[in-house]
């Protein structure tokens, strides 16, 4: 393994950051429960994201029924404004000249 040359004035310094780290026990209960905490949090996280999920569902769904409603009372009104206009046609078609 190549190492970066030696800086000069900090030299035990950088041999001691390049000196191989073993894990003790104590080391790998810490990154056992460093894990088991990343875990825990995003598992939190699946659990909001699921949740949204649901709640946009349930909206998404509220809103088509919405829309429907509104289609359908948009074509009932749309019957009227018809009928009113074919109304008024045939009145005016009777007025005198």
């Amino acid at each position: 393994m190549n190492r970066p040359a030696c800086p000069g004035t900090n030299s035990i310094k950088y041999h001691m950051q390049m000196q191989v780290l073993t894990l003790d026990a104590t080391q790998d209960l810490q990154d056992s429960s460093r894990v088991h905490t990343e875990f825990d949090s995003l598992e939190k996280k699946v659990a909001q994201f699921i949740a949204l999920c649901e709640r946009l569902r349930d909206e998404n769904s509220d809103l088509r029924r919405q829309l429907t409603a509104a289609q359908h009372d948009s074509k009932q009104l749309t019957e009227k404004v018809e009928g009113a206009r074919q109304r008024i046609e045939l009145l005016l078609s009777r007025l005198p000249d």
